[in-house]
């Protein structure tokens, strides 16, 4: 598969957040805030792509020649909590601002099952490395213009007369699945080429 295509899959055909519903729960937790959205997408972004390569040298170097391709979740959630933890240990020390921006949402980063699903979507398609960081990269991004959206939404709910049972997470549901029906129209629209 080509990168335009590992992107344009990612991001829009086959968001993970939507089509998936991988990382979900951070999705409809920041569905109000933008600030809150745009901070968790920056951090699944970076902490996403470097999954991505961490996990495909774990998997390429030292699972698969050890004959060790059933501890592949274990490894890749281990990789993932470390990778996160290392970069909140690096904005600590190097920058106070950034700290106290992404500290709140390392927990949301390490726990994201779509950072996860990626890596493991990126394995099981034979990704290399560099297809495998920019899948992660695409997965994350589109991860954060999912959230954008839906906080954007939600701003928008906010100002308008909603039913009380559809109150919070029900009405932020319900916006994700529209979305999800809006980003469903992006599959058939990737020619074969792009798409691999």
């Amino acid at each position: 598969m080509s990168y335009v295509g590992i992107v344009a899959t990612f991001v829009l055909a086959q968001n993970l957040a939507l089509s998936r519903l991988l990382g979900l729960c951070p999705l409809v937790a920041i569905s109000r805030s933008r600030e809150r959205a745009l901070a968790i997408g920056c951090g699944i972004l970076f902490v996403g792509s470097l999954t991505g390569m961490a996990t495909w040298a774990v998997e390429r170097l030292v699972l698969a020649p050890l004959g060790l391709g059933s501890l592949e979740m274990v490894a890749f959630m281990l990789v993932l909590a470390g990778v996160s933890r290392s970069m909140e240990a690096l904005a600590r020390a190097t920058s106070p601002i950034l700290h106290a921006i992404l500290a709140p949402h390392v927990e949301h980063t390490m726990t994201n099952s779509a950072i996860l699903g990626v890596c493991l979507i990126a394995v099981e398609s034979g990704f290399g490395v560099m297809q495998s960081f920019v899948a992660a990269l695409a997965a994350a991004g589109g991860f954060c213009l999912a959230a954008l959206i839906l906080a954007s939404i939600g701003g928008k709910l906010e100002l308008e007369w909603v039913p009380r049972p559809l109150r919070g997470a029900p009405i932020a549901l319900v916006s994700a699945g529209l979305l999800a029906l809006a980003f469903v129209a992006f599959d058939g629209m990737i020619p074969a080429g792009v798409a691999g």
